[in-house]
């Protein structure tokens, strides 16, 4: 969500912003300022209106009180003619708003200068590398199939109960991935100072708006309700269509949940609706949680193996800070948390400032680490670590104040996986397998695992 004075004062650097997003987007500014200009005339209109009636009707008693009847009846018709202005008015402005709110909430935050010009990945910007791949003196393979061979993954009998992309774990490599989820909370709560969280996996449509996700992918999210279009169906045909939109109207009463795309959504919105006092800030909060995505548009992609599932377990980091200074600063510091696990892991990597077109859509600012993958002979995305400005905090009405008494003050937010948990094992899986397809176990894991040093089938 934006400023609307901001973008009155100064549309054509949104219109710039904009456009490093997406060439063209930036001509949405001119259905702003229409927007916005049929919603003031409207606001205008009602409280001249407004104003006219009260004044009027002040008149209407003393004109009745003199025996005036023509100008009793000519008073009676301006009070009549101003309710009606009234009216319609409201109605152009409550239209006028949904539409300017519609636009605004759809659209993306605006990057900061430094984050370099680019569409797409080819314009992400390389930062440093750490840790160099291992040579191996045999043929390396995937994760998925060493994860087979260990006969501790399975695939097709995920695909039976829940279809395509999902995974089943077993034995060790589930221990693995609990030992991981573990590690990872104990170095950043012990080590770095977040307050670990066991957050809702499911959430309202509203806590999905104020982190950014809805309204605009919504199909990304998977949604519970109450009736599915099967039962509609059902219902439709064996009732009729009046009992049909009988039941849908009280869906529509109903709460819509989502199951949580990430715990940056539930974290995010620990402040939502809130004031921080002076103090209190930063926060910084982590949790572990499993991440339902329905990877909308992926089709083709990484359709073999762990890299793109539905769901996947994740842990999060979320900071929120007082202003922007303070945002810039702790973005290093949370992408050097992430960056710490790699380390301790022993994992390759490589961090990478995204470029204005590849960010998400409610960052500023974001810094990619990529863990390298033997198999596929390149680094991957296994953390993405964002700062947000006060868009989700606009959004979500999020605010603090700089010292007692002062005028309340929107906050910063700040996100970062700390890292994702299956890439992580994925990446473990390649770096350390061996010829003989067992899996070397990380030294900083052992303690996770009752001191197993190899994984074997």
């Amino acid at each position: 969500m934006f400023d609307i004075r901001a973008i009155r004062e100064n549309p054509e650097a949104f219109r710039a912003a904009w456009n490093r997003k997406k060439p063209e987007l930036g001509n949405v500014v001119d259905d702003i300022h229409a927007h916005d200009a049929a919603l003031r005339t409207a606001v205008t209109d009602k409280q001249e209106a407004e104003k006219l009636r009260n004044e009027t009707s002040k008149l209407i008693g003393r004109a009745k009180a003199s025996g005036d009847e023509a100008e009793f009846e000519r008073l009676r018709k301006i009070v009549a003619d101003a309710k009606d202005t009234i009216e319609a008015a409201g109605e152009q402005e409550e239209a006028a708003r949904k539409l300017l709110d519609d636009l605004l909430y759809g659209l993306p935050n605006i990057p900061l200068d430094e984050v370099p010009e680019g569409q797409d990945e080819d314009g992400n910007v390389e930062q440093g590398r750490w840790g160099d791949p291992k040579s191996y003196d045999f043929e390396v393979k995937d994760h998925a199939d060493l994860g087979e061979a260990l006969g501790m993954m399975d695939f097709e009998t995920a695909a039976k109960m829940s279809g395509a992309r999902f995974v089943l774990l077993k034995g060790k490599l589930a221990r693995l991935e609990r030992a991981l989820a573990a590690f990872m909370l104990d170095v950043q709560t012990e080590e770095h100072g977040y307050t670990e969280c066991s957050p809702p996996l499911l959430v309202k449509d509203q806590t999905l708006v104020g982190t950014g996700q809805l309204p605009k992918f919504d199909e990304d999210l998977f949604k519970v309700t109450g009736i599915d279009s099967k039962t509609m169906a059902y219902l439709i045909d064996r009732y009729g269509a009046k009992h049909a939109e009988i039941l849908a109207e009280v869906e529509k009463l109903e709460s819509k949940f989502y199951l949580i795309p990430t715990a940056e959504v539930p974290l995010t919105n620990i402040v939502c609706d809130g004031i921080l006092e002076p103090g209190e800030l930063p926060k910084r909060f982590t949790a572990h949680t499993p991440c339902f995505r329905s990877e909308a548009g992926s089709a083709g992609r990484d359709t073999k193996g762990m890299i793109r599932l539905h769901q996947f377990n994740k842990v999060e980091m979320v900071s929120v800070v007082a202003n922007e200074e303070d945002g810039l600063a702790e973005l290093e510091r949370m992408t050097e948390c992430a960056e710490a696990i790699l380390k301790k892991l022993d994992l390759p990597f490589r961090r990478m400032l995204l470029c204005a077109g590849d960010m998400g859509a409610g960052a500023r600012k974001t810094y990619d680490l990529e863990v390298w993958l033997p198999s596929q002979d390149t680094y991957r995305e296994i953390s993405s670590c964002s700062y947000c400005g006060d868009y989700q905090a606009r959004r979500m009405s999020a605010r603090y104040r700089s010292e007692a008494g002062a005028k309340p003050e929107f906050v910063h937010t700040l996100n970062g996986s700390g890292l994702a948990v299956g890439r992580t094992l994925v990446a473990i899986l390649e770096n350390y397998q061996n010829e003989d397809g067992s899996i070397t176990v990380p030294e900083a894991l052992r303690g996770y695992m009752g001191g197993l040093e190899v994984i074997s089938a």
